[in-house]
């Protein structure tokens, strides 16, 4: 019995180290391309310097993008696909329809990909690192995204539907789709701060201006100018989510909510007297924090169940499987 048991101790062992050699193996890494597409990062930059260039707003639509991505089957590219025979994908889902935006940037970024680097880099990480892109473009911090990721070969409308939480949500709700993907409501507060760039449709923030009472009247009266009260009239049209710098990723959405001119009920829900009010007057005055604290929150949120190793595969065209 000695004998054997002694045996055994370098089966485990081995079986041990396969099991590690295998999980390091399936994890991101931000020197994932360094050797089989070096140039990937000065590939990719140049597109979206390019098309925020054309449109400021296009860079926070890329950030988006990377949102409503991860919060549907985790980070995997599935946002891109284009309805088929087979599957009604994300795109005409309620949090997208008329709304997500930049899936022209992500493909002409593809073909730049491909130019330099033939099947060797996923959609899922060019949202990844254009997200990134868009952030420092527009002012704000830099850091180092995680890659690895591969592509899914379907995706669900309904998950869509039920995973992104909707402009309506209450901070408690906020809070439970947040954790439901891993994310902590300290995450959600600092993710939140995306708002600082980009823009809402009136049909996101009517409700909001409307019937709220935790909002500045003057506030609720000029954004009323442009987003008139019956349903159906003027819904697409757009208003600053913050109101001062909307092209400059800063800490002024912070400032905005406790001014009560968050533009969005779910914005604004993050400081109205509930558990998060601290984190939202700690950034408002500390930009510093924010700024240190956003990055390693983007980094959080691009770790939600990637696809890794044999799983899934690399598009050659972002909107449709191989």
């Amino acid at each position: 019995m000695a004998s054997s048991s002694f045996m055994a101790t370098p089966i485990v062992s081995l079986l041990l180290l396969l099991l590690l050699v295998g999980s390091s193996s399936a994890q991101l890494s931000t020197t994932f391309y360094s050797k089989s597409c070096p140039n990937l990062e000065s590939t990719v930059k140049p597109v979206v310097q390019s098309a925020i260039s054309k449109e400021k707003r296009m860079g926070a639509s890329l950030v988006r993008l990377f949102f409503h991505d991860c919060f549907v089957n985790g980070c995997d590219g599935s946002v891109l696909l284009d309805d088929t025979s087979t599957f009604t994908g994300e795109k005409n889902a309620t949090p997208n329809k008329n709304s997500a935006r930049g899936f022209e940037v992500i493909d002409n970024i593809k073909t730049a990909v491909e130019k330099a680097c033939p099947g060797v880099v996923s959609c899922a990480d060019i949202v990844a690192t254009a997200a990134r892109d868009s952030v420092v473009i527009l002012g704000g911090p830099n850091w180092n995204v995680k890659l690895g990721r591969r592509d899914a070969k379907t995706t669900s409308q309904s998950a869509a539907n039920n995973g992104i939480p909707p402009p309506t949500s209450s901070l408690s709700q906020l809070i439970s789709k947040f954790q439901g993907v891993g994310l902590s409501t300290k995450d959600m507060v600092t993710l939140a701060g995306a708002h600082t760039i980009g823009q809402a449709r009136c049909t996101n923030f009517r409700a909001h201006i409307y019937n709220d009472t935790n909002i500045d009247s003057s506030f609720a009266q000029t954004r009323k100018g442009s987003c008139p009260k019956a349903s159906g009239s003027g819904d697409n049209n757009l208003a600053p989510l913050d109101l001062q710098t909307p092209t400059s990723f800063d800490n002024n959405y912070y400032k905005n909510l406790i001014s009560k001119k968050g533009l969005l009920h779910s914005d604004q829900e993050l400081f109205n007297g509930g558990s998060t009010d601290s984190i939202v007057k700690s950034y408002s005055s500390n930009p510093s924090t924010f700024n240190s604290d956003f990055p390693a929150a983007m980094i959080k949120m691009g770790d939600i169940s990637p696809l890794t190793g044999s799983s899934g595969e690399i598009r050659k065209n972002c909107r449709k499987t191989n």
